[in-house]
């Protein structure tokens, strides 16, 4: 009830199932995400570290999708956006950009 492809798809939840799945909490699974980005002089890998989601509380994540998502939109059924649709899978910088969100 709790993942985000049910939260994504269901845009009519009841007070009742918000509290459940307040209840439930967010789903922070550890994403399998890796990028390589290449340098002046060398090449940079850089993967997702599940550390991202105890400094950001209302970021949660998609392991079938395998992206970020803003659990807080999600439940809310906000604004129709790449963190609620289409999912981030950011891994240059991200703590700067989800300080930015």
């Amino acid at each position: 009830m709790n993942s985000v492809d049910f939260l994504s798809t269901n845009k009519d939840i009841t007070y009742e199932i918000r509290t459940e799945i307040k209840r439930l909490g967010r789903p922070i699974p550890d994403l399998i995400i890796y990028k390589t980005v290449v340098g002046k002089s060398r090449n940079y890998s850089r993967n997702f570290n599940s550390s991202v989601y105890d400094r950001f509380k209302w970021l949660c994540g998609c392991p079938k999708r395998n992206k970020l998502f803003c659990f807080i939109c999600l439940v809310m059924g906000g604004n129709r956006s790449a963190w609620t649709q289409e999912g981030s899978y950011l891994c240059v910088n991200v703590h700067e950009r989800l300080r930015n969100k």
